[in-house]
């Protein structure tokens, strides 16, 4: 059945808009997205370090599990995310992960074994998963849609800050590090006891301001809407945008929800009707697409990335910091263009730009180039990333699924997002082993050439419309 027509008399941009108020329960929402980016950046400061104090440093295939077994959580927490928060709200799922996000980091800067150390991974990427899947989707759900890109781009904006800070605290804990020093002088010194602990148990303090901000923003409108629970919908769209804001909100929220969908609810076959069928798999694609496209690979295996473009240990947590620079910069240019520009060309430009970086970078370590020119590329690599595929692909994955099944259908994006995530970061050191750093690359530009052409062929604009008319456009 297709969406009702819906009204077309609504202004752009209400008048009454209150800024401030948007911007402010927004940046809270996405405090889950800065959370989300420490938290997962963290361990690649820490791997050269825990590591050698588990001595798992020359075991690739054990290497390659610590590092991902976050993932596992991640997934739990992305596949639950959808029908808890369709059915509790969306702010109570962000209050639980950003307990959660606390109670974890404490528990790996204590951990006393190997095992207790993957058990505390799994269960803070099961906030993760809550968080990446969450955050987004209530601030498009919050969103004027004017402004919805925007917004939704300060989550990719705040987990770039996280990974910026998670950088920089790291780097700062082991400065005095001696340059060239051994793994027997790591393992026996506060850098390898007790340094790489305070890495993670410092994500404890932005976890408890998170829980502060999460108690003073409201519930989203439209989940209210659809519970039934309209006046209180109507007081929190009026507080953004006026009182005739909250009526055309209001009204077309309404319009697009069938008889059925109020009587029966979320149904796990809805995902699969025909229609919408078409649009959960262009989610998927992009989600899997975000995390192929290989980016992540730098930021969990920058010391083996820097130490074979000839960089030791001093000069890589110089050179982490300077990847997450640069990817706070670029967030801004994607703060600047996603609602002017649009989706769709960002992520070619990302998409193709990465292809070709690659095919660069890939000629350099075979050609056994070392030193700037790797570390400029890998920057520029970044730079791409972070203008297109790293926001554009949240924002379009929070705003295509209709309202009713918003949760249940990103969750299930989401969930692909981290099982694409788990195998990146598992095979890499396999892939490194047997193809080498060139090959592995080449294969990752390979990747971005293939998704560039799907981009191309499927994904439609949705700048500056309504999450309901964008539901109505697309015809589920």
């Amino acid at each position: 059945m297709l969406t009702p027509s819906l009204p077309n008399s609504r202004p752009n941009t209400p008048a009454n808009l209150d800024y401030g108020y948007v911007w402010l329960i927004s940046v809270v929402a996405a405090l889950g997205g800065l959370l989300f980016g420490w938290d997962w950046v963290v361990i690649g400061g820490a791997k050269p370090f825990f590591e050698r104090f588990f001595q798992i440093q020359n075991n690739a295939a054990l290497s390659g599990w610590v590092n991902s077994c976050a993932l596992i959580g991640c997934l739990g927490g992305a596949l639950t995310s959808g029908v808890l928060s369709d059915n509790f709200g969306r702010r109570r799922l962000l209050l639980a992960s950003a307990a959660l996000f606390a109670i974890t980091s404490v528990g790996n800067g204590l951990a006393g074994s190997l095992g207790l150390f993957i058990f505390w991974r799994m269960l803070g990427g099961v906030a993760i998963g809550l968080a990446s899947s969450l955050s987004p989707m209530y601030i498009s759900e919050v969103a004027p849609a004017a402004m919805r890109g925007r917004l939704v781009s300060v989550n990719q904006l705040t987990i770039v800050v996280g990974v910026l800070m998670a950088q920089l605290i790291n780097w700062w804990l082991v400065r005095g590090l001696p340059s060239g020093a051994t793994d027997d002088f790591i393992v026996h010194s506060w850098f390898g006891q007790q340094g790489w602990r305070w890495m993670f148990a410092l994500t404890a303090a932005p976890s408890l301001l998170f829980v502060l901000g999460m108690l003073a923003v409201p519930e989203s409108p439209r989940w209210l809407i659809s519970r039934g629970l309209t006046d209180r919908a109507r007081a929190i769209l009026a507080r953004i945008g006026g009182d005739e804001y909250a009526e055309v909100e209001i009204r077309e929220v309404r319009a697009a929800m069938t008889q059925d969908s109020k009587e029966s609810g979320v149904r796990v076959a809805d995902l699969f009707r025909p229609g919408l069928a078409k649009v959960l798999v262009l989610g998927i694609v992009l989600a899997i697409f975000q995390q192929w496209c290989g980016i992540n690979v730098i930021f969990n295996y920058a010391e083996e990335i820097f130490r074979a473009a000839g960089y030791d240990i001093s000069s890589v947590l110089k050179n982490i910091a300077w990847t997450g620079s640069v990817n706070l910069v670029f967030t801004f240019v994607a703060l600047g263009f996603v609602d002017r520009v649009g989706r769709r060309p960002l992520m070619l430009i990302g998409s193709f730009g990465l292809a070709a970086i690659y095919l660069v970078l890939g000629f350099c370590y075979h050609r056994h180039v070392t030193g700037l020119p790797v570390l400029l590329l890998v920057l520029a690599a970044i730079g791409f990333y972070a203008m297109s595929l790293a926001p554009v692909t949240w924002v379009v994955i929070s705003e295509i699924f209709p309202n009713r099944i918003r949760g249940a259908a990103m969750s299930v994006a989401v969930m692909a997002l981290w099982i694409a995530c788990f195998l990146l970061t598992y095979t890499f050191p396999i892939l490194n082993r047997n193809l080498g750093a060139s090959g592995t690359f080449w294969l990752y530009g390979l990747i971005c050439v293939l998704g560039g052409i799907f981009i191309a062929a499927k994904l439609p604009e949705t700048k500056g419309k309504t999450l309901e008319e964008i539901e109505s456009d697309l015809g589920y």
